[in-house]
């Protein structure tokens, strides 16, 4: 069985040769003592010779990806950033307003340097599509203490900015999934919904203002035949039943230490339902256990959770504070 075919295989929930491996995406500072313990150079180089199974390649974080003719960069139009500024929408509450902004335009995306990528992927799972963060996007526009505020008091100009802001992500995953066709097998897309005990926002307002468009989202994955694969941290237990039943084939990175997110209460509550990424805590576990103790925890974790299981990291991007000696010992016990 090719890498490729073990992660869609494992994803569709039928039988694999084994649960399937993804070293995350370490952070920058990450590379250089991973490659001194491996004696690796580059890091496909590094994901070869752990096993790793799965490519993340996405157009949204290729430099050249946007070109506007101004400089600006996507939802960054003319957001300042300073310690005392304003968000743009803060204290906005007509929704006529919402037009005045300076939206992206789908016009001025660039995917070659993207397909070029994943067309010399080779034998991988690709996960792609544009990362869709609405969610933070959205906050980053109002403010994330007057987003919540406005989800009461001002419904219809936060639907106003999340329409433009998801209507933007639809059709630039369009244009992108016409352009890449086969070349990528799962549309892999992340908002943070949860914080370590419960959600971010309340249920009616997450029902109200992030199923309908994530609902579409899945729904466009699927009408381009691909695996819908969501990315959220957090205590997200009390929607899973909806992302299911919204269409989600595999949720990640599964943060083991959140509220109700533990590998068993997760195998109780939806195994043979989902399939599962990630689940190898990384707050705690990753950090100070030793690599038996690794290798002791990926097997429980896949005892529980799989055979729809890719062993991963809690939190893709692994800090510095991860020894190259337990990052071994998971790849090692995930494809051991």
């Amino acid at each position: 069985m090719t890498r490729r075919e073990r992660i869609r295989t494992i994803i569709a929930g039928e039988e694999a040769d084994r649960c399937g491996f993804w070293l995350g995406n370490p952070h920058g500072e990450s590379w250089p003592a991973l490659h001194a313990y491996f004696g690796t150079a580059t890091e496909e180089e590094l994901r070869l010779k752990l096993g790793d199974d799965f490519r993340w390649i996405c157009p949204q974080f290729f430099p050249d990806g946007y070109r506007d003719p101004e400089g600006r960069e996507l939802f960054d139009c003319g957001l300042d950033r300073g310690k005392h500024a304003r968000p743009p929408f803060a204290d906005r509450e007509d929704p006529a307003e919402v037009d005045t902004f300076a939206w992206p335009n789908p016009d001025f995306l660039n995917f070659d340097a993207c397909l070029n990528v994943l067309q010399n992927a080779g034998d991988v799972y690709r996960a792609s599509g544009f990362w869709t963060c609405f969610y933070h996007n959205i906050m980053d526009l109002f403010g994330m203490e007057s987003y919540m505020i406005k989800m009461y008091t001002h419904p219809e100009v936060v639907q106003a900015v999340t329409d433009r802001v998801c209507g933007f992500y639809y059709e630039a995953n369009e244009r992108f999934f016409a352009a890449a066709g086969d070349l990528v097998d799962g549309f892999f897309f992340g908002n943070d919904f949860g914080t370590q005990r419960d959600l971010i926002c309340g249920p009616e307002q997450f029902d109200a203002f992030i199923m309908p468009w994530f609902k579409r989202f899945t729904e466009q994955a699927h009408k381009h035949g691909y695996q819908a694969i969501l990315h959220s941290c957090g205590a997200i237990h009390k929607v899973i039943d909806e992302l299911i039943d919204a269409g989600v084939d595999c949720l990640h990175p599964i943060q083991a230490k959140a509220a109700n997110m533990d590998a068993e209460t997760l195998a109780r509550d939806f195994k043979g339902r989902i399939a599962f990424m990630g689940g190898i805590d990384t707050q705690e576990l990753l950090v100070h256990a030793k690599p038996a103790a690794i290798k002791a925890e990926v097997g429980r974790v896949r005892d529980l959770l799989g055979p729809r299981l890719i062993i991963s990291p809690s939190h893709e991007a692994l800090l510095p504070n991860v020894s190259p000696a337990n990052v071994e010992a998971m790849a090692q016990a995930a494809t051991g």
